[in-house]
């Protein structure tokens, strides 16, 4: 029975809110209980769940660096230092050379205008 009390504590703490911790208070405290006490219990509550929190949060984050995943701060500066190094290399963001991009946009207009020249003037000798 008190293996069952303490598990449905525990699972009321998932997403406990201060209105919930308050309804929870109210349940587990002497039936006429001061409001004082209610408050003073919800919020015991509401600082439990956050240290339980804060100990998940720890052991998954621990868990997966044993585990050598990397973490956002490591993307982070893993993409800073990409940009920093095309910068550097005067690459554009898809990897080409600036210089080489520019020609490729300079031909594919002179080739776009050429096209449609050479078009009207084959359909003009027909």
């Amino acid at each position: 029975m008190v293996l069952d009390d303490v598990r449905k504590a525990l699972e009321s703490m998932i997403g406990l809110t201060p209105a919930k911790a308050q309804e929870l208070a109210k349940r587990y405290l002497e039936p006429g209980a001061a409001k004082d006490q209610v408050a003073k219990t919800a919020g015991d509550l509401l600082r439990v769940q956050q240290r339980l929190r804060d100990a998940v949060r720890k052991e998954v984050t621990s868990q997966m660096k044993s585990m050598g995943v990397a973490t956002q701060d490591d993307l982070d500066g893993l993409r800073k230092r990409v940009r920093d190094l095309e910068r550097r290399a005067g690459m554009t963001a898809s990897g080409r050379k600036k210089a080489a991009a520019r020609k490729k946009t300079a031909a594919k207009r002179t080739s776009g205008s050429g096209a449609s020249a050479s078009t009207a003037g084959s359909s003009a000798s027909s």
